[in-house]
């Protein structure tokens, strides 16, 4: 753990960099969102993302020196288009974590569209059960996509430490008031992209990640599937409470686009009410919505 941590988001639309420090309620002490050029970064699961390696380096570098810092251990927070999220149920525990690396990519390897060999894969315990099995959160992504950041950034003076995708990172922010609810779902929307996870008992049993960027009506459909896919894979296990989080302008909108969707009113997150930012720091409502996945990204080293 740190007295400061240092994080980055990453997407098609640009960049953002939160410097933060911990404390009941963490302090931004620093942050700045820049766009790209259109096209300098294009998400695939497969290929590499920049398409403009020069131009994505000297941003980076001159977007940190805005910073004031000199924190160069940096987490990053990548969209979840670009790599893969699976919740995996496995029929007994192992001895070791390479053990369970090597459990779970022959368990993956015919259901992925991809040679599991080629993919960075990581996984989380998310539930130990009595009769031995186990609940897994699994996150894979190519590793000829995340090499190509992580030399990048290395390239451009920083030092990547841990990566995540964004949906996670927001999780992140507002942990403290969702763990309250042990039957819960955080629904949001963010860079255009609608994130659904639900939990019941406090464990993470769906996961959703879809662009929905667009018309509403696309939008709607897109949650109020998410719901209707986890009552027919899950039948008996309610969702007792709903929580949201979109950007400012369109918060209000989207809590009551969610409430008809699922069925329940849900509770609209609010992110300047889980950190502070420094007093020089000055920014508005949308600045600091701007800086939540590279915040959630920071937070992990708090």
């Amino acid at each position: 753990m740190s007295s400061k941590s240092l994080g980055l988001e990453l997407s098609p639309a640009g960049f953002s960099f939160a410097l933060a420090s911990g404390g009941k309620l963490p302090l931004v002490e620093a942050g700045l969102s820049l766009p790209f050029a259109p096209g300098m970064l294009t998400l695939s699961r497969r290929e590499p993302n920049i398409t403009d390696a020069k131009g994505f380096v000297a941003q980076l570098k001159e977007a940190h020196l805005r910073l004031l810092t000199r924190e160069r251990a940096v987490n990053v927070s990548l969209p979840d288009a670009v790599g893969r999220v699976v919740l995996l149920e496995l029929e007994a525990r192992f001895r070791s974590r390479e053990e369970g690396l090597d459990v779970i990519r022959w368990k993956l390897k015919k259901s992925l569209p991809f040679d599991i060999g080629s993919v960075q894969l990581d996984y989380q315990i998310l539930e130990e059960k009595e009769n031995g099995a186990v609940s897994l959160l699994v996150s894979l992504i190519s590793r000829t996509v995340v090499t190509q950041y992580e030399e990048l950034l290395v390239e451009a003076g920083l030092e990547p430490k841990l990566v995540d995708f964004t949906s996670f990172n927001l999780y992140r922010l507002f942990t403290p008031r969702l763990d309250l609810a042990e039957d819960g779902a955080f629904v949001s929307y963010y860079q255009g992209t609608m994130t659904v996870l639900i939990f019941n008992g406090g464990v993470l049993n769906f996961y959703r990640s879809k662009d929905a960027a667009g018309e509403v009506q696309h939008l709607f459909r897109e949650v109020n599937s998410s719901f209707l896919v986890y009552g027919d894979q899950l039948p008996g296990q309610a969702v007792s409470e709903v929580f949201c989080m979109a950007s400012p302008g369109d918060a209000e909108s989207f809590r009551a686009l969610v409430a008809e969707a699922s069925g329940m009113e849900p509770v609209l997150l609010d992110l300047e009410r889980t950190v502070r930012q420094g007093a020089t720091l000055g920014l508005d409502r949308p600045g600091m919505h701007a800086l939540a996945g590279a915040l959630g990204a920071a937070l992990r080293s708090l």
